[in-house]
């Protein structure tokens, strides 16, 4: 192994350095692929400090009928990522428009759902 790939690594698995973050949505095919990543960074030491749930139809606070119904659809997924999390996990409501740059992720961060 190249020594920048063992200084990385290295470098990832030390918690005050960086924290592991897995993002998906509140679909099945994600959630599967995002707990095999999960999987794979434990095989290599990397110990994930949350899941992220992003682009949510079930928090996003929908009354449409139709969207309802997909959002009623992702509970089960919601469930399982907070089963597969052993830390926490943020749910994001789905926005018009993508928080873009280090502000928008902090107001975004700073709300509650």
């Amino acid at each position: 192994m190249p020594a920048e790939v063992s200084e990385l690594l290295t470098r990832l698995r030390d918690p005050s350095f960086a924290r592991m973050l897995v993002v998906t949505l509140a679909e099945s095919t994600p959630v599967h692929e995002a707990d095999r990543l999960q999987a794979d960074l434990r095989r290599a030491g990397i110990d994930v400090f949350g899941w992220v749930i992003n682009a949510s139809l079930a928090a996003s606070g929908t009354r449409h009928p139709d969207v309802r119904a997909r959002a009623t659809a992702e509970l089960v997924h919601i469930e399982r990522v907070a089963e597969l999390s052993a830390n926490a996990t943020w749910l994001v409501g789905w926005q018009p428009e993508a928080p873009v740059g280090a502000a928008a992720l902090r107001e975004l961060a700073s709300r509650r759902q």
